[in-house]
Protein backbone atom coordinates (compact mmCIF):
# COMPACT_ATOMS: atom_id res chain seq x y z
CA UNK A 1 0.00 0.00 0.00
CA UNK A 2 0.79 3.40 -1.29
CA UNK A 3 2.07 5.32 2.30
CA UNK A 4 -0.23 8.55 1.58
CA UNK A 5 -3.20 5.87 1.36
CA UNK A 6 -2.32 5.21 5.29
CA UNK A 7 -3.34 8.72 6.01
CA UNK A 8 -6.36 8.65 4.19
CA UNK A 9 -7.50 4.91 6.26
CA UNK A 10 -6.14 6.85 9.59
CA UNK A 11 -8.64 9.88 8.78
CA UNK A 12 -11.71 7.05 8.39
CA UNK A 13 -10.64 5.63 11.34
CA UNK A 14 -10.46 8.65 13.68
CA UNK A 15 -13.72 10.06 11.89
CA UNK A 16 -15.35 6.91 13.05
CA UNK A 17 -13.93 7.58 16.37
CA UNK A 18 -14.92 11.11 16.85
CA UNK A 19 -18.29 9.85 15.72
CA UNK A 20 -18.84 7.22 18.48
CA UNK A 21 -18.18 9.33 21.15
CA UNK A 22 -20.36 12.37 19.73
CA UNK A 23 -22.62 11.50 17.14
CA UNK A 24 -23.08 15.60 16.41
CA UNK A 25 -18.95 16.13 16.95
CA UNK A 26 -18.38 17.41 13.43
CA UNK A 27 -21.57 19.19 12.89
CA UNK A 28 -21.06 21.14 15.99
CA UNK A 29 -17.64 22.08 15.35
CA UNK A 30 -18.45 22.79 11.89
CA UNK A 31 -20.52 25.58 13.44
CA UNK A 32 -18.04 27.89 14.63
CA UNK A 33 -14.39 28.09 16.25
CA UNK A 34 -13.57 29.63 19.32
CA UNK A 35 -10.22 28.67 20.27
CA UNK A 36 -8.69 30.72 23.50
CA UNK A 37 -5.19 29.78 22.36
CA UNK A 38 -3.08 30.98 19.80
CA UNK A 39 -0.04 28.62 19.21
CA UNK A 40 2.93 29.71 17.39
CA UNK A 41 5.56 26.34 16.86
CA UNK A 42 7.72 24.82 15.19
CA UNK A 43 6.90 23.24 11.90
CA UNK A 44 9.15 20.01 13.34
CA UNK A 45 7.05 16.94 12.48
CA UNK A 46 7.65 15.89 16.16
CA UNK A 47 5.68 18.60 17.70
CA UNK A 48 2.16 18.67 16.85
CA UNK A 49 0.14 21.04 19.03
CA UNK A 50 -3.04 19.31 19.58
CA UNK A 51 -1.17 16.23 20.42
CA UNK A 52 0.94 17.10 22.82
CA UNK A 53 -1.18 19.17 24.58
CA UNK A 54 -4.01 16.63 24.69
CA UNK A 55 -6.35 19.21 22.78
CA UNK A 56 -9.61 18.79 20.48
CA UNK A 57 -9.80 20.51 16.84
CA UNK A 58 -11.09 23.98 17.86
CA UNK A 59 -9.62 24.55 20.71
CA UNK A 60 -5.77 25.84 19.38
CA UNK A 61 -5.26 27.93 16.20
CA UNK A 62 -2.08 27.08 15.27
CA UNK A 63 0.87 28.93 13.14
CA UNK A 64 3.96 26.65 12.83
CA UNK A 65 7.36 27.89 10.47
CA UNK A 66 10.87 27.06 10.59
CA UNK A 67 12.27 27.69 14.51
CA UNK A 68 9.06 29.30 16.11
CA UNK A 69 10.05 33.08 14.67
CA UNK A 70 8.19 35.90 14.70
CA UNK A 71 9.53 37.40 11.64
CA UNK A 72 7.71 41.38 11.28
CA UNK A 73 8.12 41.06 7.54
CA UNK A 74 6.10 37.66 7.54
CA UNK A 75 2.61 38.41 6.52
CA UNK A 76 1.38 35.10 6.81
CA UNK A 77 2.83 34.78 10.72
CA UNK A 78 0.80 38.71 10.76
CA UNK A 79 -2.49 37.70 9.30
CA UNK A 80 -2.87 34.64 11.23
CA UNK A 81 -2.20 36.94 14.30
CA UNK A 82 -4.53 40.00 13.48
CA UNK A 83 -7.30 37.12 12.64
CA UNK A 84 -6.69 35.30 16.40
CA UNK A 85 -6.03 38.86 18.39
CA UNK A 86 -8.95 40.70 16.60
CA UNK A 87 -11.44 38.38 15.29
CA UNK A 88 -11.55 34.92 17.50
CA UNK A 89 -10.58 37.14 20.61
CA UNK A 90 -7.71 34.73 22.07
CA UNK A 91 -6.92 34.97 25.48
CA UNK A 92 -3.34 33.18 25.38
CA UNK A 93 -0.33 33.22 22.49
CA UNK A 94 2.03 30.15 22.94
CA UNK A 95 5.47 30.20 21.56
CA UNK A 96 6.53 27.13 21.77
CA UNK A 97 10.12 25.86 20.75
CA UNK A 98 11.47 22.64 21.38
CA UNK A 99 14.82 21.42 22.52
CA UNK A 100 17.36 19.49 19.81
CA UNK A 101 15.96 21.78 17.04
CA UNK A 102 17.67 21.20 13.92
CA UNK A 103 16.96 24.67 12.74
CA UNK A 104 18.62 26.68 15.76
CA UNK A 105 21.08 23.67 15.40
CA UNK A 106 21.49 25.10 11.54
CA UNK A 107 21.90 28.54 12.20
CA UNK A 108 25.18 27.71 15.00
CA UNK A 109 26.80 26.73 11.76
CA UNK A 110 28.63 28.14 9.29
CA UNK A 111 26.76 25.95 6.73
CA UNK A 112 25.00 27.35 3.40
CA UNK A 113 21.71 26.17 3.02
CA UNK A 114 20.39 28.02 0.39
CA UNK A 115 19.02 31.69 0.46
CA UNK A 116 15.51 31.19 1.42
CA UNK A 117 17.10 29.33 4.69
CA UNK A 118 19.66 31.39 5.28
CA UNK A 119 17.74 34.47 5.15
CA UNK A 120 15.40 32.91 7.57
CA UNK A 121 17.82 32.02 9.58
CA UNK A 122 19.84 35.07 9.90
CA UNK A 123 17.31 36.66 12.85
CA UNK A 124 18.72 33.37 14.72
CA UNK A 125 21.99 34.19 14.20
CA UNK A 126 21.66 37.93 15.11
CA UNK A 127 20.20 36.60 18.77
CA UNK A 128 23.19 34.30 19.39
CA UNK A 129 25.58 37.21 18.99
CA UNK A 130 23.57 38.84 21.17
CA UNK A 131 23.68 36.33 23.69
CA UNK A 132 27.28 35.16 23.09
CA UNK A 133 28.66 34.22 26.35
CA UNK A 134 25.48 32.97 27.89
CA UNK A 135 24.84 30.64 25.44
CA UNK A 136 28.70 29.58 24.99
CA UNK A 137 28.50 28.34 28.69
CA UNK A 138 26.19 25.89 28.52
CA UNK A 139 29.24 23.65 27.03
CA UNK A 140 28.47 20.89 24.17
CA UNK A 141 26.89 22.13 21.22
CA UNK A 142 23.87 20.13 22.05
CA UNK A 143 23.49 22.47 25.20
CA UNK A 144 24.12 25.53 23.55
CA UNK A 145 21.77 24.62 20.78
CA UNK A 146 18.86 24.07 23.68
CA UNK A 147 20.06 27.38 25.61
CA UNK A 148 19.75 29.24 22.13
CA UNK A 149 16.34 27.32 21.97
CA UNK A 150 15.01 29.06 25.36
CA UNK A 151 16.12 32.47 24.14
CA UNK A 152 15.08 32.70 20.94
CA UNK A 153 11.38 31.58 22.18
CA UNK A 154 11.69 34.70 24.62
CA UNK A 155 13.01 37.18 21.79
CA UNK A 156 9.62 36.23 19.61
CA UNK A 157 7.99 37.18 22.62
CA UNK A 158 9.69 40.47 22.34
CA UNK A 159 8.84 40.58 18.82
CA UNK A 160 4.90 39.95 19.32
CA UNK A 161 4.54 42.83 21.47
CA UNK A 162 6.35 45.13 19.27
CA UNK A 163 3.48 44.65 16.82
CA UNK A 164 0.55 46.75 16.48
CA UNK A 165 -1.48 43.97 17.10
CA UNK A 166 -0.71 43.34 20.76
CA UNK A 167 -0.47 46.43 21.86
CA UNK A 168 -3.55 47.27 20.69
CA UNK A 169 -5.59 44.22 22.26
CA UNK A 170 -3.51 45.00 25.24
CA UNK A 171 -4.76 48.67 25.95
CA UNK A 172 -8.43 48.21 24.87
CA UNK A 173 -9.09 44.50 26.50
CA UNK A 174 -6.19 43.17 28.52
CA UNK A 175 -5.60 40.63 26.50
CA UNK A 176 -4.25 38.20 25.63
CA UNK A 177 -1.53 36.75 27.82
CA UNK A 178 2.52 35.76 25.83
CA UNK A 179 3.46 32.28 27.16
CA UNK A 180 6.92 31.24 26.22
CA UNK A 181 6.89 27.12 26.48
CA UNK A 182 9.34 24.19 25.18
CA UNK A 183 8.69 21.02 24.65
CA UNK A 184 10.90 17.92 24.85
CA UNK A 185 11.39 15.80 22.11
CA UNK A 186 13.19 13.20 24.78
CA UNK A 187 10.47 13.02 27.27
CA UNK A 188 7.42 14.39 25.58
CA UNK A 189 6.90 16.85 28.76
CA UNK A 190 6.24 20.44 28.06
CA UNK A 191 8.24 23.52 29.97
CA UNK A 192 6.67 26.76 30.75
CA UNK A 193 9.75 29.35 30.39
CA UNK A 194 8.07 32.34 30.18
CA UNK A 195 4.92 34.47 30.71
CA UNK A 196 3.82 38.18 29.76
CA UNK A 197 0.79 39.48 31.31
CA UNK A 198 -1.06 41.97 29.14
CA UNK A 199 0.28 45.80 29.95
CA UNK A 200 3.60 44.75 30.19
CA UNK A 201 6.67 47.35 29.83
CA UNK A 202 7.13 47.91 26.40
CA UNK A 203 10.13 49.98 25.54
CA UNK A 204 9.01 53.50 24.05
CA UNK A 205 11.30 53.37 20.93
CA UNK A 206 8.24 50.40 19.47
CA UNK A 207 5.35 52.03 21.29
CA UNK A 208 2.50 53.39 18.63
CA UNK A 209 0.27 55.62 19.66
CA UNK A 210 -2.91 54.53 20.81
Amino acid sequence: MDKYKRLLLANKAWVKEKLSLSPNFFQDTAKEQRPEFLWIGCSDSRVPAEEVTGTQPGEIFTHRNIANLVHHNDFNLLSVLSFAVEYLKVKHIIVCGHYGCGDIQAALSMQHYGVVLDEWLHQIKDTYQQNKELIIQAGSLAAQTDKLVEINIFEQLKNLIKTDTIQKAWHEERRPTLHGWVYGLSDGLIKSLYTIEPGSQIEDIYKFGN
